[in-house]
């Protein structure tokens, strides 16, 4: 497929143009004389640098790998129509749709997710992979986005780096494995030998003695509990509910986590609000 860079360049710009700073969580400031958001917060969003991204507007540089072009599409909150425009456009062909996509199209969870500052919130894949979460999720968890490869599914990790586990409550540890173990055998069923989670399970069974005893069970059907218990590493432990949201199309569903009000653990999001704003200032 070849690359259309004068369609490409006005797709990009015509998108753009349509967004508004608190379309994307960013502030409007003063003084904006342009029409949407800026060439510079579109590559803040789509994690490039300005010239790279600019160089396209302009039908110039070379072809976008198709990393780049998902980064755009996240950048710019495509849907998975817009999405798939785009990489054909880009001379590249579109990724597949559905359970295995880490697209997270402008719908129902992105829009709720955007407006959730103040609580712990995270999207997340079939496998436990995260895809964005909110400032007070990151400051709850870390940031569970930054792993590669195997490694982004928590359930991996859960057996594979014994880290994964610090930031929950140690009585816990054990229903935790069975439940990571039970969602991995249904996941790789239902997808198929071919398949990520498939490969996740032979890779855990290579290393880690635990996760071959429980893989050993064909336990299946073992559901999280409706309240979870974290070990923060500044405010100590915290007894959280947590409300999921199921987006039908993606298999991505949305995880909020809130505290009962007046409890002890209500009041330490207070505080980790607190605490989260001045690390990342």
């Amino acid at each position: 497929m070849d690359i259309d860079r004068a369609g490409l360049a006005a797709f990009l710009r015509r998108r753009r143009e349509s967004l508004q700073p608190e379309d994307v969580g960013l502030p409007r400031g003063q003084r904006r004389r342009t029409d949407g958001l800026r060439r510079e917060e579109v590559a803040l969003l789509s994690h490039m640098s300005t010239d790279y991204y600019a160089r396209l507007e302009r039908e110039r540089g070379p072809q976008p790998s198709d990393q780049m072009l998902a980064s755009i599409a996240q950048g710019l909150h495509l849907s998975l129509d817009e999405r798939d425009h785009l990489f054909r456009l880009a001379g590249q062909h579109p990724p597949l749709r559905g359970a295995t996509s880490d697209h997270l199209s402008p719908g129902l969870l992105r829009r709720i997710l955007d407006r959730l500052d103040d609580t712990p919130a995270e999207v997340v894949t079939e496998l436990g992979e995260t895809l964005r979460q909110s400032p007070l999720g990151v400051a709850l968890t870390g940031d569970s986005t930054r792993y590669s490869g195997p490694a982004r599914s928590l359930g991996y990790r859960w057996f594979a780096d014994p880290t994964a586990r610090e930031r929950y409550a140690p009585q816990d540890h054990g229903r935790l494995s069975r439940l990571f173990a039970s969602g991995l055998r249904e996941v790789a069923t239902r997808r198929g030998p071919g398949s990520r989670a498939a490969h996740f399970a032979d890779l855990l069974l290579a290393q880690s003695a635990e996760f071959r005893v429980l893989w050993d069970r064909h336990e299946v059907g073992i559901r999280p509990d409706a309240v979870k218990r974290f070990v923060h590493p500044q405010i100590g432990p915290l007894e959280l509910h947590c409300q999921t949201l199921l987006d039908p199309d993606q298999s991505h569903l949305l995880l909020v986590y809130t505290a009962s009000p007046g409890s002890e653990s209500y009041e330490k999001l207070q505080l980790l609000s607190v605490i989260g704003t001045q690390a990342m200032h």
